[in-house]
């Protein structure tokens, strides 16, 4: 397993970790298999989408916002991320072909946070082929 550690600087945001899992393959040099990502956390998530337009990230937090800020009977005060963790999951599995990530054209994988500013783990486990 290879972690990595994330820094999120807002209550609600998506952080590109591409770079971070692509170093995290490198590192284990497997060629072919699989990279599963997870996230340790039951107020932030793990997502594959957009990463060519900046605001896709904005219009997922926006989106999001369907799930209603007050309510909520656990005494915390953060059901909202704990509800939009649950909608985004915590984790993601990836084909690692030729050594790299096989993803889309344009997409990349983002941490979801929910709760922050905070400090938080992604955990990276490769599967050879």
């Amino acid at each position: 397993m290879k972690p990595f550690n994330v820094r999120t600087a807002k209550r609600e945001e998506l952080i590109d970790i591409t770079r971070d899992v692509r170093g995290a393959i490198a590192k284990e040099g497997v060629a072919n298999g699989i990279c599963i990502v997870f996230v340790p956390h039951t107020t932030a998530g793990v997502t594959i989408n957009e990463n060519a337009d900046p605001a896709v990230r904005t219009d997922i937090v926006k989106g999001l916002k369907i799930v209603p800020e007050g309510g909520y009977a656990h005494s915390e005060g953060n059901s909202p991320a704990h509800i939009k963790a649950s909608i985004v999951g915590s984790s993601v599995s990836i084909i690692i072909k030729g050594g790299e990530p096989l993803l889309g054209t344009w997409q990349g994988i983002y941490f979801a946070e929910f709760d922050g500013p905070r400090h938080r783990s992604v955990w990276v486990k490769i599967v050879k082929d």
